[in-house]
């Protein structure tokens, strides 16, 4: 699975801690924000496959807009 999604996550702690939170909650190759993109784009790629909506309703519990990127 490789999902890309548009974010708010805005600063370095915050895209730490998303990234921190879904590697210990999810088996994943990679994961990764851009912050510095306009989307602030989030990559995961996981061996697994995971529904998209599944990460997006994760990372909208940690508090943070997740939507698919088109």
């Amino acid at each position: 699975m490789i999902g890309i999604f548009r974010t708010n996550i805005n600063t370095v702690k915050d895209k730490d801690d998303v990234i921190d939170a879904i590697s210990s909650s999810f088996s994943v190759n990679a994961c990764s924000v851009d912050i510095e993109d306009c989307d602030k784009v989030l990559r995961v790629i996981s061996p697994q496959q995971l529904a998209e909506r599944t990460i997006i309703e994760f990372v909208n519990h940690l508090g943070f807009h997740c939507d698919i990127l088109d």
